[in-house]
């Protein structure tokens, strides 16, 4: 969730090795601020697996062109892909009050900030249809000399971008100098290096061999067999043992995929460096953010929405049928519905799929287990003003070198206001070795558990800052992320996944098995433009009856 800038790659490195992140509890310290644990709907998501299918009386059903379980940024994107093609009977179902799923975003004290996803690498000209989200968004002014889109100033990540604290100070950068030996600073030039090389490497077809969005990519022998492997493996067998550098991989890995780098594919630990180095020798890509991170294009998505969405709603059957799919949906208030739906796109992530689409809850296709998901801890510390620093002073992402947490990004970084009350995002990826013991403890901790665990991590580097927090809300994302795990990517299930189920098409991140908002923007597209080529196509069946 947090950026790592690949520019400062070659800047330097640190010294130490991060302990596994576990979720681990303090004891509490009194008196903690107020607040709570917002979203995720889990009592009402966990129907789904508890309740039998109550079929809705004959006066509860509805007919629409085409129905979308799931209101992420998949759902959101087909939503607008119909509106935009003239499709405007549709409706979209979301569990949740709020749309968005991990993009979603809140406001605290008057301060907009994100609850999840928080910034976009700026896309290339080679993914038009994102670069023309933005330009609908007004964020795009123009093109430079070798057709790029050129991005407002505004939304670029405002310096200073982020600065890591290390033994009892902070540091301009992710990447340090400060102490780096030479043997270290050759293994990062070397390890640049290769991603350069990846970054240029192109196949047969003429496709990058590391392309955003990823099924843009190649899918050549040699990238299959890097997804059969760990990134800590691939680095074993290449010599990079420096401890900064292993460092800054594990973090990476973390940062994208709620794994460490030993449980990472190092097909998806390459992906992170190198798909978004548009040429050898070039930096990345630039960041774009707003106070509210992704929130901001989950708004812009929505008013596509507009009146098509249902929130607070859970699908709990999804039935494909001989004229369309067939859902049966039940609210908080535990009234249930029924959709008749002549198309419709299941957008929800792929571990709900099992206990929903009817086919897959009475016979549980194999591919189903080969998908699994880090839970990660997101809080809002709400600060009346800002605690002192030591050495470099605040920026937007602010990481936390020894810590099994990701850091910090700051809300009020992006309007230039840095002084006064503000609003902290703090991130954990709960990157143990089994997701569904890390889960469960974090459904089981507490708001005041959560709260300490978040200040003790961030007191050693602001023995201050209790004092200045007003309020501290916890999110619990027990199913966060999809893990990119060894053989996933390049795997069958994957693949088997994405198939439609008669007219019911799959579309989330999940699919890709990278857990990024390219992805969920180009699946949800693509489920749309089936659904649209299906509508242009004649209907031979009608035409054999008639």
């Amino acid at each position: 969730m947090g950026a790592m800038r690949r520019r400062d790659f070659l800047r330097a490195a640190l010294g130490a090795s991060a302990g596994a992140a576990a979720c681990r509890l303090a004891p509490i310290q009194a008196p903690l601020p107020e607040g709570e644990v917002v979203g995720a709907a889990a009592s009402l998501g966990h129907r789904v697996r508890e309740a039998r299918v109550e079929r809705p009386g004959p006066d509860r059903w509805e007919h629409v062109e085409v129905a979308i379980v799931g209101a992420g940024i998949a759902g959101l994107a087909a939503a607008r892909r119909l509106r935009r093609a003239g499709v405007e009977d549709f409706v979209l179902l979301d569990v949740e009050p709020a749309v968005g799923g991990t993009s979603r975003s809140g406001r605290t004290g008057g301060l907009a900030h994100p609850w999840g996803a928080h910034y976009l690498p700026a896309p290339a000209a080679s993914n038009p249809d994102l670069v023309e989200l933005l330009d609908e968004m007004g964020v795009v002014e123009g093109r430079d000399v070798e057709g790029e889109p050129v991005f407002a100033e505004e939304v670029l990540v405002r310096d200073p971008e982020e600065r890591v604290f290390y033994r009892g100070r902070w540091y301009e950068g992710l990447y340090l100098t400060a102490g780096a030996g030479p043997a270290d600073l050759e293994e990062l030039r070397r390890f640049q290096s290769i991603l350069d090389d990846w970054s240029g490497r192109v196949d047969g077809r003429g496709r990058r061999a590391f392309a955003v969005p990823s099924d843009a990519g190649s899918d050549d022998a040699d990238l299959a067999a890097l997804d059969a492997i760990t990134m800590a493996s691939w680095m074993d067998e290449r010599g990079f043992g420096s401890p900064r550098l292993r460092w800054l991989v594990d973090y990476a890995c973390r940062d994208d995929y709620g794994l460490r780098a030993e449980g990472t594919s190092a097909w998806a630990g390459l992906y992170y460096f190198a798909a978004r180095i548009p040429k050898p020798g070039r930096e990345s890509e630039p960041l774009l953010t707003w106070p509210e991170g992704n929130g901001r294009i989950v708004s812009h998505l929505a008013r596509f929405a507009r009146g098509a969405i249902r929130t607070g709603v859970v699908a709990i059957d999804v039935e494909p049928v001989a004229e369309g799919v067939e859902i049966v949906a039940a609210a908080a208030s535990g009234e249930v519905r029924g959709l008749r739906a002549r198309h419709a796109i299941f957008a929800a992530p792929q571990f709900v799929a099992r206990h929903v689409v009817g086919p897959w809850r009475r016979e549980p296709p194999d591919h189903l287990d080969a998908f699994t998901y880090a839970p990660w801890l997101v809080a809002n510390l709400h600060l009346r003003d800002r605690p002192v620093d030591r050495g470099f002073p605040a920026a937007w992402d602010n990481v936390l070198y020894e810590s099994d947490a990701l850091g910090y990004v700051v809300a009020t970084h992006q309007a230039g206001i840095d002084r006064g009350e503000t609003v902290w995002t703090w991130y954990e990826a709960l990157a143990g070795r089994d997701p569904r013991d890390a889960r469960d403890r974090l459904e089981k901790a507490t708001q005041p558990q959560l709260a300490e665990r978040v200040l003790s991590d961030l007191d050693r580097a602001h023995p201050d800052l209790r004092s200045r927090v007003a309020r501290l809300d916890v999110m619990k994302w027990g199913h966060a992320m999809v893990r990119a795990v060894p053989g996933f990517r390049f795997g069958r299930d994957r693949v088997a996944a994405s198939r439609p189920l008669g007219r019911l098409h799959f579309a989330n991140a999940d699919l890709a098995g990278l857990p990024l908002i390219e992805e969920a923007f180009f699946h949800g597209n693509r489920a749309a433009d089936a659904i649209l080529e299906s509508r242009r196509a004649p209907d031979l069946s009608r035409g054999a009856r008639s």
